[in-house]
């Protein structure tokens, strides 16, 4: 019997952490852990996009990984997002993540080469046979993997019996419906996009996995719970504060989560570091952004919980 309960709720996608000289930080990987299990979130995402996965090491996940575990103390649902380019690496880190006593892996395709359908399901049940005690989540986000999850490879997947689910970041609120309508109650569809939060909820998604949670989880923690009680116009309202939120942290020159993590200086004292090269870190003209949005956050904390 699949145990899906665990995975229904706020689950924040976790932040790199780094030093002062950009290295993996396992204080400050411990330190944003402990900040998500004080704020009541379900779970944690680890190792995927807000994770910076594509500038990681495969040292650098097992590290950041081992960390998480060690600060949550089963007091979290842990998703360890295991994907690399190549299948030997992605196992690599799956049996890892089951050895570190993860409740899932999830792995989005590979990427730059277009794969046929069947070349991808054998990606995925090579990733999950090297954990094979484990959840399995499909990670679709074909706006930056170029690869989206049809109906007929979800249907091939599903014949895998560790695929539980599938974390939906594409835009489109119907592929939720979809997944849904196709996969039914045993298994668990989580919205993507922070901005459509309610829609994907209201359509079906039991969970939520998210980039902008980690700034803001009571407000997530929020809404989740408003739908939850159908009170749907106070949590549209709220939806509309926190993408007006969102859309201010992704107007400064630097990444969205060199913004975040500034935001999260500034509100909650705590320090990741910056963000890893290639990505653009602050300048100088971003700190107005910063401190509108993180000013942003907290007057909607005070109006809305």
């Amino acid at each position: 019997m699949r145990n899906l309960d665990k995975y229904k709720g706020v689950i924040p996608a976790f932040y790199a952490c780094y030093d002062e000289n950009g290295e993996v930080s396992p204080q400050r990987v411990e330190a944003l852990t402990r900040y998500f299990v004080e704020k009541g979130v379900k779970g944690v995402y680890v190792n995927g996009s807000s994770g910076e996965c594509i500038y990681q090491s495969v040292e650098d996940k097992k590290r950041i990984l081992e960390h998480v575990m060690e600060a949550a103390k089963g007091q979290l649902t842990v998703i360890a997002h295991v994907a690399c380019n190549n299948t030997k690496d992605s196992m690599e880190l799956a049996g890892h993540a089951e050895r570190c006593g993860v409740d899932a892996i999830a792995a989005i395709p590979p990427i730059y080469f277009r794969l046929p359908e069947h070349a991808i399901a054998q990606y995925w049940n090579d990733i999950s046979a090297a954990a094979p005690n484990t959840d399995f989540v499909i990670y679709n986000i074909p706006q930056l993997a170029g690869v989206a999850l049809t109906m007929g490879l979800f249907a091939e997947m599903r014949k895998n019996p560790r695929v539980i689910g599938v974390k939906n970041s594409s835009m489109p609120v119907q592929d939720i419906q979809m997944f849904k309508a196709a996969a039914g109650d045993d298994y668990i569809i989580f919205n993507g996009p922070d901005e459509q939060f309610i829609s994907g909820r209201v359509i079906g998604a039991q969970g939520a996995i998210g980039g902008t949670y980690g700034a803001m989880p009571e407000l997530f923690l929020k809404l989740d719970a408003l739908v939850r009680a159908n009170e749907l116009e106070e949590a549209r309202k709220l939806q509309y504060a926190v993408d007006a939120i969102i859309y201010k942290m992704c107007s400064a020159h630097g990444n969205m989560y060199a913004v975040i993590k500034e935001i999260l200086k500034i509100n909650e004292g705590l320090d990741l570091g910056g963000v890893r090269k290639p990505l653009p870190a602050l300048v100088d003209a971003d700190r107005t952004i910063v401190e509108e949005a993180a000013r942003m956050i907290r007057d909607a904390k005070a109006n809305y919980l």
